[in-house]
C-alpha cells in the first residue's frame, strides 16, 4: 500500500460534502495512483456507504453489468429486471440515481475507469452512453467519484458539461511521500543520516517522474537489493527495466493498453519508435521519417494524443510518460536489450534528471580517489 495522500483525499471529500455534491474526476496516466486513492477513500467513507466498481473489468454485456453491480452491492435493491440492453443501462442508472446508505444518507459510488461504459455503444439503442451517463450522474442526488486514465478523452467528454463535476489532475508524489514509500518498503529501516535518506528519495522522485507505481517498485527494489548487502537507484531502475523487470511488465502494459484503445495501430507504433529516437519533433520532421504525407501524419498524432501517449508543446512532440520511453528505446527492437543496453539507456534518462547532492554526498559517493578515474564503470555517478 502506498503512503496516504492527505491533501487529495481531503479535498475528494470536501466536494463530496458540498451542498450541492460535486464529482470528482480523478485523471492521470498508468501507476499514478488512481485506484489506490479509491481504495483509501472507500475506507475513510465506510464500506456500508460506498460501493467501488471496476468499469473496466465489468463492462461485458449492459445486462451482465447490471447484474454485476447490484449483486456486490451492499445498498438495497429494487427491481433489476431488464428487457434488452437499453432497459439494463438505463436500470444502473436508476440504481445509482435511488441507492441509499442504511443511514438514509446519500449512497457514494466510486466508478473506476468510468470512461469504459463506451463498452455498451456497441448494443442497440445505445450510440450515447457516455453522454447519457454524465448527464444523468450531474442531476442525481447520490454521490460519485469518477476515474480515468484517459484524460484527453475524459476532459473532451466533459467540455460544457454541468459544472458538479470537477476535474482533479493527480499530482506526482513530492519527496516527502517518496520518502515514506522508501520507508514503508525498507525492510530493515536505517538510522543513518537524513540528509541522506532525502536525497535518496528526491533522486527516487525524479527518476520515477513521480508516479507512485513507479516509485513504489524502484523502492521495493532497493528493498531486495539492500538484503543482498547494497543498492544504489540506478542498478535498481536496470534491473526494473530488464526483460522480465517489474517496471517492464508495467511499461509494457501502458504501452499494449493505450494502443489498443486507439486506431492505425501499426503507424502509431512506428510513430512511437520515431519519437523514442529523438524527441521534441515537429508534424513535417514525423512525417518525413515516417514517409507518410502530413495529412495522415496529424491523424495519427492526434489517435496518440486521445489516449495521451503523446504530447505536443509549441507543436512538437513528446511521449507523455519519459520512462515509457526508454521502455520503447530498449523493447521494440528485434531482440531483447543486453546488460550493457540496459546501463547506457538508463544512465542516459537518469543522469539529467539526478538532483543535485550536497558536497559531502558529492564526496562520499565519489569514494576516495584512487588516480584511476579513467577507468570507473558504468555504476559510479560522477556529480560535478
Amino acid at each position: 500500500m502506498l503512503t496516504p495522500r492527505s491533501a487529495l483525499i481531503r479535498r475528494i471529500g470536501a466536494a463530496l460534502d458540498a451542498s450541492p455534491s460535486r464529482i470528482p474526476v480523478l485523471l492521470g496516466g498508468c501507476g499514478s495512483g488512481r485506484t489506490t486513492l479509491l481504495y483509501q477513500l472507500k475506507e475513510r467513507i465506510g464500506r456500508t456507504a460506498v460501493q467501488h466498481i471496476d468499469v473496466e473489468r465489468t463492462a461485458t454485456t449492459p445486462e451482465r453489468f447490471l447484474q454485476a453491480v447490484t449483486g456486490a452491492s451492499p445498498f438495497p435493491i429494487g427491481d433489476t429486471s431488464a428487457a434488452d440492453a437499453r432497459a439494463a443501462f438505463d436500470q444502473t442508472l436508476a440504481f445509482f440515481n435511488r441507492a441509499r446508505a442504511s443511514s438514509s444518507e446519500p449512497a457514494t459510488f466510486l466508478l473506476d475507469e468510468f470512461l469504459e461504459f463506451r463498452t455498451f455503444e456497441s448494443f442497440p439503442g445505445l450510440r450515447r452512453v457516455l453522454q447519457d451517463l454524465v448527464n444523468s450522474l450531474a442531476l442525481s442526488g447520490s454521490r460519485f467519484v469518477l476515474t480515468s486514465r484517459y484524460t484527453a478523452r475524459a476532459l473532451r467528454l466533459l467540455r460544457d458539461r454541468s459544472a458538479r463535476f470537477e476535474v482533479i489532475h493527480l499530482p506526482p508524489l513530492t519527496t516527502e511521500d517518496t520518502l515514506d514509500v522508501l520507508d514503508l518498503a525498507a525492510r530493515h529501516p536505517s538510522s543513518g543520516d537524513a540528509h541522506e535518506a532525502e536525497y535518496i528519495a528526491r533522486t527516487v522522485q525524479a527518476i520515477a517522474d513521480g508516479r507512485p507505481a513507479y516509485v513504489r517498485a524502484i523502492a521495493d527494489e532497493l528493498a531486495a537489493m539492500n538484503d543482498r548487502g547494497g543498492s544504489d537507484v540506478i542498478s535498481a531502475l536496470v534491473a526494473l527495466l530488464a526483460p522480465e523487470g517489474r517496471l517492464s511488465r508495467a511499461c509494457n502494459f501502458c504501452y499494449e493498453l493505450r494502443l489498443h484503445r486507439a486506431r492505425g495501430y501499426g503507424a502509431l507504433k512506428a510513430i512511437l519508435d520515431i519519437l523514442a529516437e529523438e524527441e521534441g519533433l515537429t508534424l513535417t520532421e514525423i512525417s518525413l521519417r515516417l514517409h507518410r504525407t502530413p495529412g495522415s501524419t496529424k491523424d495519427y498524432l492526434s489517435w496518440l494524443e486521445d489516449v495521451d501517449l503523446v504530447s505536443s508543446r509549441q507543436k512538437r512532440y513528446s511521449f507523455t510518460d519519459p520512462l515509457l520511453r526508454v521502455w520503447v528505446r530498449l523493447h521494440c527492437r528485434t531482440t531483447a536489450p543486453t546488460e550493457d543496453d540496459l546501463a547506457r539507456e538508463v544512465h542516459h534518462y537518469a543522469l539529467p534528471r539526478l538532483p543535485h547532492a550536497e558536497p559531502a554526498l558529492a564526496m562520499a559517493a565519489a569514494g576516495p580517489a584512487t588516480g584511476d578515474e579513467d577507468k570507473k564503470g558504468w555504476g559510479i555517478i560522477e556529480i560535478d
